[in-house]
């Protein structure tokens, strides 16, 4: 990636949240899935924007360039990303994957300075059946006895076949993705626990998602797994000025698989969207 340097901000309970930054045009800022750090997920993506667009790349605290504090809660890390926003001066547009798609949709909620939101497959855990919910607790079940055992990387293969169709986990196991996550495994499982606690409103409600009023584009693969077409749906319905999109031939791991077609979207999104009025 051309042309790359840091940015720091620090939050009001005294974490550094820490971004790489590349390219040049107006800011899109890139919020993280559950299982990585900004840099892991987005590295095949942003090469293909920084000609157009200043990416910056932060990683949630505990992970990459941030540092490390014991809440982890959903309403600290938006509170990190507003934090981040603001120390920008300028209106920007946000990216999120996954459990960051969630992030950004409430801190959309929220800020005047975020002037266009692209959301792609929230993973939004009350809109999930009763097998998927299941499924999704007993995997982080194993998930922690496999991190008490010292097996990092088994463990983050663990929870990446929730999100992940056969192929794209196959793809990204075999890149190394899940390997160079694994380290993440403590800080995952700490943020899973940490859940229930908040109490605050959540990116599924439709009181939040009907409050953002930039323009919204919801992106979804067409092979992805039902719980996230669901997911996609009740933000593409509920957000006032949203419009859908699909990813031929994605999965939820699109960012790592897909990234020229996601970018392509992405710029056809936002390009018009940051235009001056």
């Amino acid at each position: 990636m051309s042309n790359q340097r840091t940015h720091y901000v620090t939050t009001t309970d005294g974490v550094t949240i820490g971004a790489t930054v590349h390219g040049q045009g107006p800011p899109l800022v890139f919020l993280q899935g559950l299982i990585g750090d900004g840099d892991l997920d987005f590295q095949a993506l942003v090469p293909h924007l920084a000609s157009r667009f200043t990416c910056h790349v932060p990683s949630n605290r505990g992970r990459g360039l941030s540092g490390d504090h014991p809440d982890l809660s959903s309403g600290r890390m938006i509170d990190d990303i507003l934090t981040y926003i603001d120390s920008l001066g300028q209106p920007a547009g946000l990216v999120g994957w996954s459990a960051g798609a969630d992030l950004a949709l409430a801190a959309a909620a929220r800020s005047d300075a975020v002037n266009a939101v692209a959301v792609y497959e929230p993973a939004l855990p009350n809109l999930m059946d009763e097998q998927t919910r299941a499924a999704y607790f007993e995997t982080f079940a194993r998930m922690s006895e496999l991190a008490d055992e010292g097996r990092l990387t088994e463990a983050m293969r663990a929870v990446a076949g929730i999100p992940f169709n056969d192929d794209e986990f196959a793809a990204a196991d075999n890149a190394g993705y899940l390997q160079a996550a694994g380290r993440y495994v403590p800080n995952l499982l700490s943020t899973i626990q940490q859940q229930p606690e908040y109490q605050g409103p959540t990116p599924d409600d439709p009181a939040v998602l009907g409050a953002i009023t930039s323009p919204a584009l919801v992106l979804q693969g067409s092979a992805s797994k039902a719980f996230l077409t669901r997911s996609v749906r009740h933000v593409a319905d509920h957000v006032p000025n949203a419009r859908a999109q699909q990813i031929p031939g994605a999965g939820h791991a699109a960012p790592l698989t897909h990234p020229e077609a996601l970018a392509e979207a992405l710029t056809g999104f936002f390009a018009p969207a940051q235009q001056p009025a």
